[in-house]
């Protein structure tokens, strides 16, 4: 894969169907929730995102040593997996992962009896995972606002302690429905849990084994949405999208209404509709942290004032996003600042016409975020490849609705 690819669009006309990548979202904790329930489920529609697959395949995986690459939900959620299935594994990961902070989920696991020890940096992988032997505690106290993924991997495993669990979410929780997707997944192979203010119990019980489809996914129809605001004229229809959905970034929807995009859904999936944007906007992303680069960038290109709130999570993803957010649009004429604690705000200038160029960071959503604005002008982004973590085919699909791709070999 080459190192660089240049984007760019002759009339800024969209029209197509684009069929959407599996969330891997839901495929990761469908994977984790298929193997704790035994012999007999069946996933249908996985993701063919690098991480679902990753995950795939080190489930089936006897070796000792794992390697997570990339993928902070793969380490987060295996972590607790091998611990509660009595495995003996050596978990690891990239540079990245390795300064991708563990230390909230193996607290959490050493009280309920796992023997994790860390090989390195003390809060951080490499993991030595030595087993499980349980303590007699069904009750945790954790923070609710670093990740989700750490309650999600603690709520798969419930189930399966001799006395369930009872998890106390202690402060702000964010990222809130990826946890009610968790629960849901859960009672879709047969566990019952109790979400009542910011306490959730699970008794002890067995999963069972069943048969799911994986939802396509609104994290990657949020470029889309974004393409479609930028187009000089659009007509995509994303097939499979739920109105009622599991996963947080269906907020796009609503948000994108303020931004230049109506959604009509139907019984087969959304039609994106191109509409008038706003000049000002506000936005918490507490619950869906994943959209905020598709946002930034957006607002950068549409020349709107934006204000930022619930986006701390975005400081220990795959790459500091706030700080590769805010590098980048500098490119582009406009600063993003933190005007206030917790609080970011970008006042943008409109786009001279210029070749950009964007860099990704090791980061999938960085690659995506900024491709839109090929609409307005070509632009150049440094190592593409990086969309293999969650949308493999998204480049296919760009050139599919009259986008030029070249790669710089």
């Amino acid at each position: 894969m080459s190192n660089c690819l240049t984007l760019s669009h002759a009339n800024g006309i969209l029209k197509g169907s684009i069929n959407l990548p599996a969330s891997k979202s839901e495929a990761n904790r469908a994977l984790i929730i298929s193997a704790l329930s035994g012999a007999g489920a069946q996933l249908h529609n996985l993701s063919e995102a690098n991480d679902t697959q990753l995950l795939q395949r080190l489930l089936k995986s006897d070796a000792e040593a794992i390697d997570a690459e990339d993928a902070g939900t793969v380490m987060r959620f295996l972590t607790a997996y091998y611990a509660i299935t009595g495995q003996q594994k050596t978990l690891t990961g990239t540079a990245r992962m390795c300064k991708r902070p563990i230390k909230v989920l193996v607290d959490a696991l050493r009280e309920l009896g796992a023997s994790i020890d860390y090989l390195g940096e003390e809060g951080y992988p490499p993991l030595k995972i030595n087993g499980f032997e349980g303590n007699g505690n069904n009750t945790l106290k954790i923070r609710s606002d670093i990740s989700s993924q750490y309650i999600s991997a603690l709520l798969m495993i419930a189930p399966l302690l001799p006395d369930g669990l009872e998890l106390e979410l202690e402060g702000k929780i964010g990222s809130r429905p990826y946890i009610e997707m968790t629960l849901s997944l859960m009672k879709e192979f047969g566990v019952e849990a109790d979400f009542t203010g910011n306490k959730i119990t699970v008794a002890h019980q067995k999963y069972k084994p069943a048969s799911y489809t994986i939802e396509p996914d609104w994290s990657a129809a949020s470029y889309w949405y974004s393409m479609v605001a930028l187009a000089r004229e659009a007509d995509i229809f994303l097939p499979g999208l739920k109105q009622q959905s599991l996963q947080g970034d269906r907020a796009i929807a609503d948000i994108m209404n303020r931004l230049g995009v109506y959604t009509l859904f139907s019984e087969d999936g959304v039609q994106l509709i191109k509409k008038h944007h706003e000049k000002v906007v506000a936005f918490d992303f507490t619950h869906c942290p994943d959209l905020a680069q598709t946002i930034v960038a957006l607002c950068a290109a549409l020349g709107v004032t934006i204000d930022m709130t619930g986006v701390e999570s975005l400081r220990i993803k795959e790459t500091d996003r706030i700080q590769a957010l805010q590098i980048e649009v500098l490119s582009m004429g406009t600063s993003l600042q933190e005007i206030t604690a917790g609080v970011f705000r970008m006042e943008p200038a409109l786009l001279t016409k210029r070749e950009l160029t964007f860099r990704t960071y090791q980061d999938h959503r960085m690659a995506m975020a900024f491709a839109p604005i090929a609409l307005l002008e070509p632009v150049h982004i440094q190592d593409p490849g990086v969309v293999r973590k969650s949308y493999p085919r998204f480049w296919e699909d760009l050139e599919k609705v009259g986008f030029e791709v070249k790669y710089d070999y």
